[in-house]
C-alpha cells in the first residue's frame, strides 16, 4: 500500500475559514488608533484656557473733608482705619484739657456787686454775766436775764467751763427750768416765758473750775455782756 500525503492547510486559508479572527484583529487597530489620537489631541492643546478670574478686595470708604484754608494743617480723618501695631489698641487716645491760668496776683477781680447782707436782728432776751460771790474752791455765779420784746420770751442760757463740777443752778424769785451739765457745757433752759421788760436772774453753784470766768456765755446764741 503506497503512502497517502497529507495537505497542510495555508494559512490564508485559516483565516478565511475563520471570520472571527478578521473581526477581533480589526477592533484592536481601531483601539489602538483612537488612543493614539487622544493623545495627540491631548498634547497639542487647541483651546486656551481661561484663567480664573483675580479675587477682588474693597477699599474702606474715606468721608469727605472739608477744604481747609492756607496755612491750616490738614488732619487725617479719625475714622480711616490705620496699621494695628500688634499688642496696642486701634482707639485713639483723648488728651487732658489744658488748665484755665488763674488770673495774676496784678489783675484786679470783680466782686459780685449789691449790698451786703444785713447783720442778723439781735434776740429779744439779752444777758449780762456776773459772779454773786467767790470762796475757796467755788463760787456763785450768775446771768441776768432782761426781755427787751413787747411779748413774752423763752430763752436758752450756755456757759462753758472746760473743767469743774456744777452742783446746783435756780432761777432766783421765778418759775424754775430744766439744767443740763454735759462735756464742760451747762445748758440752763427758762420754764416759762419772761413777760415784756421783765428781768430775771439765773444763778449756779460750781466748784473746782480753776475761774470765775466761763470761756463762753450766751443767751439764745448772742453772746453775754460783763465779761
Amino acid at each position: 500500500m503506497s503512502g497517502t500525503r497529507r495537505v497542510r492547510p495555508s494559512p490564508g486559508a485559516a483565516i478565511a475559514s475563520s471570520p472571527w479572527i478578521i473581526v477581533s484583529v480589526g477592533v484592536i487597530v481601531m483601539v489602538v488608533l483612537l488612543v493614539v489620537a487622544l493623545g495627540s489631541v491631548r498634547g497639542r492643546r487647541t483651546f486656551a484656557e481661561t484663567p480664573p478670574p483675580a479675587p477682588t478686595m474693597s477699599l474702606p470708604q474715606l468721608p469727605a473733608t472739608s477744604p481747609t484754608t492756607p496755612g491750616q494743617a490738614t488732619r487725617p480723618p479719625t475714622s480711616a482705619a490705620g496699621p494695628v501695631v500688634p499688642g496696642l489698641s486701634p482707639r485713639s487716645t483723648v488728651l487732658p484739657a489744658r488748665p484755665t491760668p488763674s488770673p495774676s496776683a496784678g489783675t484786679a477781680t470783680a466782686s459780685p456787686s449789691g449790698p451786703p447782707a444785713p447783720p442778723p436782728p439781735a434776740p429779744p432776751v439779752t444777758g449780762r454775766y456776773g459772779v454773786v460771790s467767790s470762796f475757796d474752791g467755788g463760787f456763785i455765779g450768775e446771768v441776768r436775764l432782761v426781755n427787751t420784746a413787747d411779748t413774752a420770751q423763752g430763752w436758752t442760757v450756755r456757759l462753758t467751763f472746760p473743767r469743774g463740777r456744777l452742783v446746783a443752778a435756780w432761777v432766783s424769785g421765778a418759775e424754775q427750768g430744766s439744767g443740763d451739765f454735759t462735756d464742760g457745757v451747762f445748758t440752763y433752759r427758762s420754764g416759762v416765758s419772761l413777760a415784756p421788760g421783765a428781768s430775771v436772774a439765773l444763778q449756779f453753784h460750781f466748784e473746782q473750775t480753776g475761774t470765775t470766768r466761763p470761756t463762753s456765755c450766751a443767751v439764745d446764741g448772742a453772746a453775754c455782756s460783763g465779761l
